[in-house]
């Protein structure tokens, strides 16, 4: 049997606690390691007042601040600054888990929450998801879930590669797309290499999780594409308590299509035309990466008039090749029976 390995030192989940359910709870450590972060540490230009409010929140994370003590700065973009990581941190505080705030932001509506601290959280809530696991490839695929992937499609197979880490290296080194910097015999690379995960070398990826420079194949009967959906099943059932099944499919060939969910902005509009009967031109059809089938393993935890069909998913890049996952309309948008 394969050993669990660690992955996603960056994520800070090891800076965090699990209560008896399972969940993440917030730390001193945790909230420090916010308070480092490059948006919010202080700079050259920092006024005293500034720099000393951040030490004493690095001594004491949880330690009130006032609007007066804000109102001291002499930077109006570093006073907002930290108005915004103050109001994410006292959130955090009020909140059982950081999956019950990551659900509630969603649920309740009017997000004013920065994305960047949202795929934070759904980073290390991930990594907590995905404790123990052994399967390389579902490690990758869980990515998706928190950075978008810069896509390219070839001689039928779909590739993902993270979008910041190709475009940081397509702009050092002239690359201008996705299949010039993936590594091959025959394109030597001076400072990177973006090596598809194969189930011969899928090992490699524990040693680099932290550098995201691996590539995902997402092709149909491919690995990658079985361990988006046992992914997308334990996102589910970490945040709901419901067990699904999901399954890729070529198609939606079903003449009582009654529920789906686009899981990106793209493959919504795609859904939407395509349940409505609207004719959807092939220049965006060919944006549609994957579809899935989602099926309820107990029909009575859905909405009654419903219950016992599947629900279709799918997956999509956008007019400029990037796919922009947003995992949270799997949370929100399930047709899930209400509260007894």
């Amino acid at each position: 049997m394969a050993e669990a390995r660690d992955f996603w030192i960056s994520s800070g989940y090891g800076l965090l606690e699990r209560n008896a359910d399972g969940r993440l709870t917030v730390t001193d450590a945790f909230l420090r390691a916010l308070f480092a972060r490059p948006e919010i540490a202080p700079v050259a230009e920092s006024c005293a007042t500034e720099r000393s409010l951040h030490a004493a929140l690095l001594e004491d994370p949880r330690r009130p601040v006032s609007d007066m003590e804000l109102a001291a700065f002499g930077d109006p973009d570093g006073r907002e600054n930290y108005q915004i990581v103050l109001g994410f941190r006292d959130a955090l505080l009020a909140a059982d888990s950081l999956e019950a705030f990551y659900l509630s932001t969603f649920r309740e509506g009017g997000i004013s929450i920065p994305p960047l601290f949202l795929d934070q959280l759904a980073h290390v809530v991930c990594r907590n998801m995905l404790e123990g696991v052994t399967d390389p490839f579902r490690a990758r695929a869980a990515e998706l879930l928190f950075r978008s992937q810069r896509v390219t499609l070839q001689d039928g197979t779909v590739m993902c590669a993270d979008e910041e880490i190709v475009d940081m290296h397509a702009a050092g080194q002239g690359y201008s797309s996705l299949e010039r910097l993936i590594a091959e015999n025959d394109t030597p690379l001076r400072s990177v290499e973006l090596d598809v995960l194969t189930e011969e070398n899928a090992s490699i990826y524990w040693e680099r999780s932290d550098r995201f420079d691996t590539v995902l194949d997402l092709t149909f009967t491919r690995p990658g594409l079985d361990a988006l959906c046992r992914v997308l099943e334990a996102w589910v059932a970490h945040f709901l308590g419901v067990e699904v099944s999901v399954a890729p499919v070529r198609s939606i060939a079903d003449e009582k299509w009654v529920w789906h969910i686009g899981l990106d902005v793209t493959s919504s509009a795609i859904l939407n035309a395509l349940y409505q009967g609207d004719e959807v031109p092939e220049e965006e059809m060919v944006n549609l990466l994957a579809l899935f089938r989602l099926e309820f393993k107990s029909p009575e935890a859905m909405m009654p008039s419903i219950a016992g069909r599947p629900v279709y998913l799918g997956l999509a890049q956008d007019p400029s090749g990037v796919l922009r996952m947003k995992p949270q309309n799997l949370l929100v948008n399930l047709p899930l029976a209400p509260p007894a």
